[in-house]
């Protein structure tokens, strides 16, 4: 009896038509919807730690080109646009050269005088209020013990969250000139005040560099485990952190 071959070429078109769908659907929801980042460095510590994955929207604050994979985007300036709001922790190429993507908080916006004095943020002459919280103690290689001092710090909108000043209130940004904001940009700052490269020292994020609005943690590993090994997967895993919401 002769064997029907006629099935095979439809079950292969069949699935390589499911793979297009669905890389297309991905690529669809990560251009225009949520993009996952993850953290590489401890600038945002410790509201990010080094190994978070989360979802940032990136219909928060409308299109850019820098909104598209590769920074594809033929076009200037942002399309169906909107502000951040002030605390917002947000991703944004890094200027000037615009090549890196970078994640901080928002808290200078357009025509806002920002300084930082005594490791404390004023913002138009007046000093952000913050509460001094218990320290995060940790030790190093050496088996010291190390306390960093940390403080809830509340913006005028009433957005609050932790900083943590790793060389007490004299680290080489904790005092500033007075920055005024341009229109069209804002200013950025981690919440590892003192191992942050912010717009303390590079400037302003202009608004088309905005990428989106960083909103939760979907996984978060402490790096002990590599890919290769999976026997470690479960003890690494921050498990406390995943679902965490971005505040």
């Amino acid at each position: 009896m002769a064997k029907d071959r006629s099935k095979k070429p439809s079950s292969i078109w069949e699935t390589l038509r499911t793979i297009i769908y669905a890389l297309l659907i991905a690529g669809v929801v990560r251009t225009f919807a949520f993009q996952p980042f993850n953290i590489p460095s401890g600038s945002m510590i410790p509201t990010l730690l080094i190994g978070d994955y989360l979802f940032v929207s990136k219909f928060s604050y409308g299109y850019s080109r820098y909104s598209i994979p590769f920074g594809l985007g033929f076009f200037s300036g942002r399309i169906f646009g909107s502000a951040p709001e002030r605390g917002d922790v947000a991703v944004f190429r890094h200027p000037p050269t615009n090549r890196d993507d970078f994640i901080k908080r928002i808290v200078g916006m357009p025509g806002d005088r920002v300084q930082m004095i005594n490791g404390q943020l004023h913002l138009n002459g007046q000093a952000v209020p913050r509460q001094r919280i218990e320290d995060h103690v940790s030790r190093d290689f050496r088996g010291n013990v190390r306390r960093v001092p940390q403080f809830i710090e509340t913006l005028p909108n009433g957005r609050s969250y932790t900083v943590r000043e790793s060389l007490g209130d004299r680290g080489p940004a904790d005092n500033t000139r007075e920055f005024v904001v341009p229109p069209g940009n804002y200013f950025a700052i981690g919440d590892n005040r003192d191992d942050s490269n912010d717009s303390r020292s590079w400037g302003f994020v202009p608004d088309q560099n905005l990428i989106g609005r960083a909103e939760i943690i979907f996984f978060s590993t402490d790096g002990t485990a590599g890919w290769l090994e999976p026997w470690k997967w479960i003890q690494a895993t921050r498990f406390d952190r995943i679902l965490d919401s971005i505040e």
